[in-house]
């Protein structure tokens, strides 16, 4: 297909050009009713900002310039046909969960996942079989599953439907997704695959291989974290084994029937860049994160890490275009730097959790803002430097999972302040945020480690979400039958 097409940015642009007069919403009718809005976003934003109608097709039932926008994705990407997703990769990861699972039907999956496939869980009832990650305890992060451990799952769950896999973790940690894949489709599962942070494996080179690459079923990518379309915009790619429509039909449940055009549009040219230039912006990219790591690696006391701790097993391969740090050795939470980087120099990066932080490079970057970058570090390591005894020194913690997400959640509960929970079944979640990796999900049972990992982390500062109570100082537990 031709990538210099783009037909729902052409289609907006002349629907724009005929100055249609609108009754229709969004009620801001252009800016003209919300006139602060309009001097906050530019007028021509506005302009833009439109509904449903029959020149510019229905997301819900595409049938003309969307349906040849989401055609044109699927051929850049690589997939049989994609969908356009306005819920995030949240939303198509939980497309890929509820229409390949039923309730009581069971998945495979890593325990590191992002909240949204738990949370397809709970809507869908859906049993998740945890096949544990594993573990560098030099950085104290999860790694990937290997495929051996994969297949044993799969054999122990004969019945089970299907396995996902991060693709890869927020890290830039990957598994070895073709062999998964391969031995899912052996034992006539489908592979899942979340590709949230993986968009520019697609088009660039020399990084680990994509989802529909390694022959995956389906793959959320989240297009507007290093593909350049605006947040909240993602695509849902799928193979020849899948039924689209269906899919379509799953999504529709979910999704909101008032698609933001901003969004799909942002979609249609971020993909024509990315088909037309992506192998020169993540060279750009690479070349950009390399030199970062060898000078925070050369400088010393942080540890900027990357392909050498490829092991073949749980660690098979590295997503280079990540800044991933590790900070205790010099006697800093990851949340300790990212909280000095934006507070005092003025730097935001991606997040921070207890032993390490995430900066995010894309070839939007500039050579001035990552020596800047690499200054800021420097600085924080004088000045706030100190020995690591007392850190926590591990993200993940296996669970006990002793009921599924839905019935847990749905389960009758009872609030008791955290330090009393120990050995109850949580009925919510708890994380920080980001990374959304639940430290605890609802069906998983409540132990001493997670309470001091918990505490630990809002000691730090970091941002915990999930919980009914705000302030994380109860937890919700599922109140079992005397």
């Amino acid at each position: 297909m031709d990538q210099n097409l783009v037909p729902l940015y052409e289609a907006m642009t002349e629907y724009h050009e005929n100055r249609v007069v609108k009754f229709d919403v969004p009620g801001h009718k252009g800016g003209r009713g919300n006139k602060r809005l309009k001097e906050f976003l530019g007028e021509s934003c506005l302009q833009y900002d439109v509904n449903s109608m029959k020149p510019l097709d229905n997301l819900c039932h595409p049938v003309s310039v969307i349906k040849e926008a989401q055609e044109l994705a699927a051929d850049a990407f690589g997939a049989e046909n994609s969908l356009f997703i306005v819920n995030g990769a949240t939303g198509a990861v939980q497309a890929m969960v509820m229409s390949t699972c039923k309730a009581g039907d069971k998945i495979i999956l890593p325990r590191n996942v992002h909240r949204s496939a738990i949370n397809a869980l709970v809507v869908c009832g859906a049993v998740p079989v945890y096949v544990n990650p594993g573990v560098n305890s030099e950085l104290g992060i999860p790694l990937g599953m290997t495929p051996e451990d994969v297949e044993a799952a799969i054999i122990a769950n004969p019945d089970a439907k299907a396995v996902l896999v991060n693709n890869p973790t927020y890290y830039g940690i990957c598994s070895d997704l073709k062999r998964i894949v391969e031995i899912a489709h052996r034992h006539g599962l489908l592979a899942l695959c979340d590709e949230a942070h993986g968009t520019h494996f697609y088009f660039g080179e020399g990084l680990p291989i994509s989802g529909m690459a390694a022959g995956a079923d389906m793959a959320a990518v989240s297009v507007h974290k290093t593909g350049g379309s605006l947040t909240q915009s993602a695509i849902l790619l799928m193979g020849k084994s899948v039924n689209a429509d269906y899919v379509r039909q799953v999504i529709n449940l979910t999704q909101t029937t008032s698609a933001s055009y901003l969004l799909m549009v942002s979609l249609d040219l971020a993909r024509q860049n990315l088909a037309l230039n992506g192998k020169a912006l993540y060279a750009k990219t690479v070349e950009f994160t390399e030199y970062a790591r060898r000078e925070i690696n050369a400088a010393g006391g942080y540890y900027a890490f990357g392909e050498e701790l490829c092991n073949g097993r749980d660690l098979y391969a590295f997503d280079n275009t990540k800044l991933s740090i590790h900070t205790r050795a010099m006697g800093l939470a990851g949340i300790e730097v990212y909280d000095l980087l934006r507070d005092e120099y003025g730097i935001q990066i991606e997040f921070g959790d207890i032993g390490n932080i995430l900066a995010i490079i894309t070839g939007g970057d500039r050579a001035l803002e990552i020596e800047r970058l690499l200054s800021a570090l420097s600085e924080i390591k004088r000045l706030y430097g100190r020995s690591p005894v007392g850190l926590y020194d591990h993200e993940y913690i296996n669970p006990t999972v002793d009921m599924p997400p839905q019935q847990a959640f749905y389960a009758d509960r009872e609030s008791l302040p955290i330090e009393k929970t120990a050995g109850k079944v949580c009925a919510e979640f708890v994380m920080c945020y980001p990374p959304g990796i639940p430290i605890l999900a609802p069906g998983e049972r409540i132990t001493k480690d997670i309470l001091d990992y918990i505490a630990f982390a809002k000691e730090k500062g970091c941002s915990l979400t999930g919980p009914k109570d705000m302030n994380v100082e109860r937890l919700e537990v599922v109140q079992l039958p005397q």
